[in-house]
Order: C-alpha cells, then structure tokens, then sequence
C-alpha cells in the first residue's frame, strides 16, 4: 500500500522548504553508493512500498526488494537496497524508516496478539484509535500482521455506543434511528451489562461489543447468543489474559493498542561503497 500524498508531505516536512545542510556541506554530490535496509530485531514487516516509493520520490530507481510485507525476519536481514546518488539516499533516509518503522512495529504487535490466542476460532480485529492521516496504512499493517480490520470510517457501518444511547433516550430508540435512515448498514451495539444484551438481541444487530467484561461474563454472552449475533470483547483484555477471553467463544478480540501503541520496529540503513 502506498500514499504518495503522505510520502510528499512528509519529505516537505523534513526539509521546510530548504535543503539537507549537512549532506550539501559534507557530500559533492557525484558520489553514488549503494544502502541496505536491516532489520535490527526480529519481528514482522510492513511498509516496503511505503518506502520504496519514498526512494522513488526523491529520484533513486535502482531499488531492489528482499523482503515483501507480511514477512517474518530475525535480526540482520537485509530487506531493501538501494543504489544511486548519496545525497538523495541520506535525503529519503528518515523518511523512510519512519514509515516501515513505524507500520512494521504495527505488524509485529499485532502478530504478538494473533499467536497469544493460538487454537481458538477468535481474531484480533484494530479500532479506529488509528494516527490521523495513517489509517489506511495503519490497518494495513494489522492485516500484514495476521488480524482483522473494523470498520475504516464513520461511514462504513454504525457503531451505537454509551453516548449514543444516551442521546437517543435507550438502546431500542438509538437502533430504530440508525435502521430508518440507514437500512442497509451493519449495526454494532455496545453493552456494559449481560442484561443490556438480552435487550439488544431481539433487535437483530450484526454484532454487539461487550464492554469491559471478564472471560466468564464473555463466555455468559456466548451461551445467551447461541450464535444468533457476533461478539466483540473490548477494554481490561492483555497479552497474559488474551487466551482466556478468545477461549469463551467470542469472535473477536477489539485491540485499539494495535495501532495506538506499538513500538517503532528498529531497522536502519546502512551505506556502502561500491
């Protein structure tokens, strides 16, 4: 997946409409060397299009790709070089590794998650607790890291949570207003309590998000449902209870630190002659 507005506005950002003082002052500008991405830690990776394409804005075409996304590497492997000019390398350089640093630590996290709930039917689905601008390429990652997208915006489906309810005078009122002005949208409902959810059933909604409820009030849910509706568990779910909560049935695990706190995968770029 690439953004090339993204790409641009981020090599703008780098240079504010100057140019790279130190590479200018320290490089002729004839010299041409060859730089290979490395991966310094083991993990999953996503975003060598992004950073393929930031290579390719600033000029380099000699790019030759080893490793595709969704990959898993030990430390030391060599996932891209690029040959070419030295101050367009050192230009691209940070922008990068910013992006497949950042889009790989989303795989890698979420691949953490997926083998945490090994042997259950379950998936590990991301929220929209996404970077603004980066959504596409954030749930992207997710994919590359072996889970499960929900909805990408506002507009693909309706989410009726607490506040909603609250706006609407009740669940019952809150549904019945998304089904008339929308009604052929997917409906999601969000309960705190096991009764809020046998109020909800009867509504036919495509899925309902237990709120912060324990792996035996999860379980409850499953034998209430009997199928009749998918489950979501959300909020007090970690990497040491994860196992417990996909094991009661549920369909998917809703992590919003998929995307909102998964450390930088630590890669570098290393130059050499030729």
């Amino acid at each position: 997946m690439i953004d090339r507005d993204l790409i641009k506005r981020a090599l703008a950002e780098d240079l504010q409409g100057g140019e790279d003082i130190t590479s200018v002052a320290t490089v002729s500008g004839a010299e041409k060397v060859a730089a290979d991405f490395v991966a310094r830690k083991s993990g999953v990776i996503a975003g060598i299009d992004m950073a393929r394409a930031v290579l390719e804005e600033v000029g380099l075409i000699d790019i030759a790709v080893l490793v595709h996304d969704g990959t898993s590497v030990e430390a030391g492997t060599v996932l891209m070089t690029v040959r070419g000019d030295t101050r367009a390398i050192l230009l691209a350089e940070r922008t990068a590794l910013n992006f497949l640093g950042h889009l790989s630590g989303v795989a890698t996290l979420t691949r953490t998650w997926v083998d945490a709930i090994t042997g259950t039917s379950c998936e590990i689905r991301d929220t929209r607790k996404t970077t603004p601008g980066m959504r596409l390429l954030e749930k992207y990652a997710v994919r590359m890291g072996g889970g499960t997208n929900h909805r990408m915006s506002l507009s693909d489906a309706a989410l009726i949570k607490d506040n909603h309810i609250v706006a609407a005078g009740g669940v019952a009122e809150a549904f019945s207003q998304v089904r008339a002005k929308y009604p052929t949208s997917d409906i999601e409902i969000e309960v705190d309590t096991l009764e809020q959810l046998r109020q909800a059933l009867p509504l036919k909604p495509n899925l309902v998000l237990l709120d912060n409820m324990s792996p035996a009030q999860c379980a409850e849910a499953v034998a209430i449902v009997a199928g009749s509706t998918k489950l979501e568990a959300s909020g007090g779910i970690t990497l040491e209870n994860a196992q417990a909560y996909a094991a009661t049935g549920v369909n998917y695990l809703a992590i919003g630190a998929l995307t909102h706190s998964a450390p930088v995968f630590d890669i570098g770029l290393d130059l050499r002659a030729e």
